[in-house]
């Protein structure tokens, strides 16, 4: 993508702003550029069968970030900071997906290093409405027949959500507010510990507070799917107990694959799937590793899905890949503090793996669903099996909780 600032019409996000002029002409990275080699080596069955699967189901991405980073890492900081963050429209149409569960980069903090605030909240939500409502490609989805609509329609569809409920702070009609605006899937808790209860990072899991359990009370009343990702094992158990409708696991794996905090206990993931809720397989960098595959690649990714199907029933399972557009392990670098990502990666018990510049095979929103249903095919996987795993499980969800 070359001289940016001279050519704002190569950027599709945002047509009615200046360059350069109404925010700062970062140059982003080109969402075209692939890292990624893996190739299945389908034959023409196959791979005819696969793409049928993937033009006729409805695809949905339980938890991505579908924007573009910038080209030089040391242009983060700036690009948090603006309002403006471009998604990659073009690239989502070839993606085969109906639906994405959006979390924008709430978590990492704009004024604030200690993440977002209730202002930050609302000026950020505002402008992706803003944004999606001048792209005729996509759609904000506020029900289960958006997204189908959005099927029929060759469209993509937005399911608003945020990663926390931190910004909310103890203001229970916040929550509301956020429904009202078109928040249809909330995290609990990101990392570290907010008012309503206990993070991954945190070495004591005090459980959900008093003020969660409201929390939980008043998303269920509204319908708000509660995803529990980044909660910690006690926090996540409790509000999967709270909850009268299921909750979710947006984007994680099993901690019996891979031994770290960002992954879930098996008592976790089975309390999720004995309540009806589903889990999303996790793929950004180093996160899924696995015992079998010590460097990150769709194949590690798999061990994860094939581990949680088994236990938890392949009705429980989708994919949340957790994805975006540039160099991802670099951005990790780039805002570490901020996500929280100190000790939530580190193996428990002391094994090595081996560090990766992107995961091969499930680098993009773009790719991560198309090698998904060609492994699903290359691996004796039924129709209805992975129509269930690539969205019909997530719609099942989503039809309990959004009523």
């Amino acid at each position: 993508m070359s001289s940016p600032a001279a050519k704002p019409a190569d950027y599709e996000a945002f047509p009615y702003v200046r360059r350069g002029v109404d925010f700062p002409a970062i140059e982003l990275s080109d969402p075209s550029h692939r890292r990624s080699r893996f190739a299945l080596e389908l034959n023409a069955e196959q791979t005819a069968r696969a793409e049928r699967l993937l033009a006729e189901n409805v695809v949905i991405s339980f938890h991505d970030h579908p924007q573009l980073l910038p080209a030089d890492m040391a242009d983060v900081p700036t690009y948090l900071r603006t309002p403006q963050v471009f998604t990659a429209f073009t690239e989502l149409r070839k993606s085969g997906m109906t639906a994405v569960f959006d979390n924008w980069f709430g978590v990492l903090g704009t004024a604030s290093k200690s993440g977002w605030k209730w202002d930050d909240l609302i000026t950020a939500l505002g402008m992706r409405l803003a944004d999606l409502a001048h792209q005729d490609s996509a759609v904000v989805a506020r029900t289960v027949q958006d997204i189908l609509d959005a099927k029929r329609d060759g469209r993509v569809a937005f399911v608003m959500g945020t990663e926390s409920a931190g910004p909310i702070e103890n203001e229970l009609d916040r929550i509301d507010v956020l429904y009202g605006l078109g928040v249809r899937q909330m995290g609990l808790v990101h990392s570290a510990a907010n008012t309503l209860g206990s993070g991954q990072a945190e070495q004591r899991d005090a459980g959900l507070t008093a003020f969660g359990r409201r929390a939980v009370e008043r998303m269920n009343a509204l319908g708000i799917l509660i995803d529990v990702s980044h909660a910690g094992d006690q926090t996540s158990l409790d509000a999967i107990e709270a909850s009268s409708k299921p909750v979710a696991i947006t984007h994680a794996g099993a901690r019996s694959v891979w031994p770290t905090p960002r992954m879930k206990t098996d008592e976790v993931l089975k309390a999720c799937a004995e309540r009806s809720g589903v889990l999303g397989i996790e793929a950004a960098p180093h996160t899924t590793v696995s015992y079998d595959h010590r460097v990150h690649t769709i194949d590690a990714v798999m061990d994860h899905f094939t581990y949680a199907v088994e236990l938890m029933g392949i009705e429980h399972v989708a994919f949340g890949p957790d994805s975006l557009y540039g160099d991802h392990a670099g951005f990790h670098q780039a805002v570490s503090g901020g996500l929280g990502l100190s000790g939530m990666l580190d193996p428990g018990d002391g094994s090595e793996y081996e560090r990766v510049t992107h995961v091969d095979g499930m680098e993009n929103p773009s790719e991560n669903f198309r090698n998904i249903t060609g492994w699903l095919v290359k691996h004796g996987y039924s129709d209805s099996e992975i129509q269930a795993v690539l969205g019909g499980n997530i719609l099942r969800v989503l039809n309990e909780v959004w009523r």
